[in-house]
């Protein structure tokens, strides 16, 4: 039984957690999200100092919520990529340090393979072959599977611009909604009209790509166009809806072209609640198994790259050099960022 801890700091959240043989048995999460609001978005610097200040007691809860110490795990693994560089740096170099003081191995892994390990985390091994619908600030991915620690990431389609998560920050913005904008959007939608507005879905006939700078757009013309009047709930809703419409049915569509039968969303966008609703219709008219995981674990946490180390030790892949750098925008093709792989 692998005994993994996992560090993530490649934003502004500093998570730590423990795997035991792809169970969840300690977790600590620290936010520096509040010391970022007043500025719209995250500050790098400031997110840094956070982890640097939050990472030893988060380390210390996680241990004490397990009930284990340092003697009893089996590895350290770290996301190394992407994200941003200061606050990589910092989880790295503290992932080292406990590597290096406990004498175990070191797995730098890749931030997006955590997502989807997380699930894991829930719902048990991923099958043979999956689609992943990965939806996050960063990032929106549509990828093909096979085993997570072995294998190759296919792409079939990723954001052209926006992310979606990053989407629905601008339109908070535009809508005079807290930050982060997703949930602020999820909220204010409850009580709006999601036909109410017919807004454009981007690239729907085209492949598996996305785009939603013309979404953003069109909502921003809306907004402008109506003046003080406008229906906030009403905007929030259709907007909500034509990102929700276009990324279920690329996703659903990826499934059937690909003749896979299980679609995995995750990512901080998956806790939005009508992507998580009509995804489940969608996939129950196609036939098509849905895996998300509970909305604690769609946002970053260090269970989910725990989770990729657990694997990684499972399958015998090589861990990282202790001269492993951090790499801010690191491409997403293996789980494992370590040069020599399986």
């Amino acid at each position: 039984m692998a005994v993994v801890l996992g560090i993530e700091t490649s934003c502004d959240e500093t998570g730590v957690g423990i795997v035991a043989d792809g169970r969840l048995i300690g977790a600590a999460l620290a936010s520096s999200m509040d010391e970022h609001a007043r500025y719209g978005g995250v500050v790098p610097e400031i997110a840094a100092r956070a982890h640097l200040e939050s990472l030893v007691p988060c380390v210390e809860a996680a241990f004490r919520q397990a009930g284990i110490g340092p003697a009893e795990l089996d590895a350290v693994a770290v996301t190394s990529g992407p994200g941003l560089a200061t606050a990589l740096q910092t989880g790295l170099a503290a992932a080292k340090a406990y590597a290096l003081a406990w004498d175990r191995p070191l797995y730098g892994v890749h931030h997006l393979a955590g997502h989807v390990a997380a699930d894991t985390l829930e719902h048990g091994p991923l099958p043979r072959r999956s689609v992943a619908l990965i939806v996050s600030g960063g990032h929106t991915s549509l990828l093909l599977l096979g085993d997570l620690a072995r294998d190759p990431i296919v792409h079939l389609g990723d954001t052209r611009d926006d992310a979606a998560g990053e989407a629905f920050d601008k339109i908070a913005r535009i809508l005079g909604l807290a930050y982060p904008g997703g949930p602020a959007v999820d909220r204010a939608a409850r009580d709006g009209d999601p036909r109410a507005i017919d807004f454009p879905r981007a690239m729907l006939g085209a492949g598996y790509d996305f785009s939603f700078s013309g979404l953003k757009s069109a909502v921003a013309r809306h907004v402008e166009r109506d003046g003080p009047g406008f229906s906030v709930p009403d905007v929030a809703a259709s907007f909500q809806e034509a990102v929700v419409d276009v990324l279920t049915r690329k996703a659903v569509d990826a499934c059937r072209a690909h003749g896979v039968d299980t679609l995995v969303i995750v990512g901080g966008v998956a806790a939005n609640h009508r992507l998580r609703r009509v995804a489940a219709e969608r996939c129950g008219a196609a036939g098509v198994t849905l895996r998300i995981p509970s909305p604690r674990l769609c946002t970053d946490n260090g269970a989910m790259i725990a989770a990729v180390g657990g694997l990684l030790v499972a399958a015998g892949a090589p861990p990282s050099p202790f001269d492993l750098a951090a790499d801010p925008s690191a491409p997403l093709t293996r789980a494992s960022l370590t040069p020599d792989r399986l």
